[in-house]
């Protein structure tokens, strides 16, 4: 009698060791409903940018920054049309902001903000920069000869700006970068229009 209570009792645990075996086992595959399973949270920056996005806001700051200086030039002159010194003056305020907001996404993505001098070296006149000898121009002319030198310069670095806005918009993968490429293509396609009209009239 007794050796049969043993063999019952040893029978009991061995059956509730297998039953707790096989629930932790069912924990390890699939887990409760609404339970992590320990698995990692993914990064909540990370698939939310690719190398086209990199690529945009990487050359778009020192684009902005040498309109910025362009701008600069071009308002710390005397004998200058007012319709032009105002463009300049919005050139610059719209786009200062601009390189804040890209150089904090760079920092959320963990990389460096360019160097102005890096940045535009990796630049070609296809993005519609000025050299250094059209800049040298720019800030040696006066009264009207500078206001068309800055005028015609603009143009073609807002027509390179445009094409880069294109290329990110067919091409990237944050919404946020696409958002502000397509502000940048419409507002400078507008200022484009008015930097035309301004030529004519000079």
């Amino acid at each position: 009698m007794r050796l049969r209570t043993i063999a019952l009792a040893s029978g009991a645990l061995i059956t509730a060791t297998l039953l707790l075996a096989g629930c932790a086992q069912s924990n390890d595959m699939g887990g409760m409903p609404g339970m992590d399973n320990g698995s990692m949270p993914a990064s909540p920056t990370a698939g939310t940018f690719n190398s086209a996005d990199e690529m945009f806001v990487t050359m778009m700051i020192p684009h902005h920054e040498q309109a910025i200086q362009m701008a600069d030039v071009i308002l710390g002159k005397d004998g200058i049309d007012p319709r032009v010194t105002a463009l300049a003056q919005q050139i610059k305020d719209a786009q200062g902001p601009e390189i804040t907001t890209m150089a904090s996404w760079l920092k959320d993505w963990g990389m460096p903000e360019p160097s102005a001098t890096g940045g535009m070296a990796g630049m070609g006149q296809g993005d519609g920069m000025m050299s250094q000898d059209d800049m040298a121009a720019l800030e040696n002319a006066t009264g009207v000869d500078a206001a068309r030198l800055f005028l015609t310069g603009m143009i073609s670095h807002h027509q390179g700006a445009i094409q880069m806005a294109k290329s990110v918009i067919d091409n990237g993968q944050d919404p946020k970068v696409a958002a502000l490429a397509k502000k940048i293509s419409a507002s400078q396609s507008a200022e484009i229009t008015t930097m035309q009209s301004l030529l004519g009239s000079l």
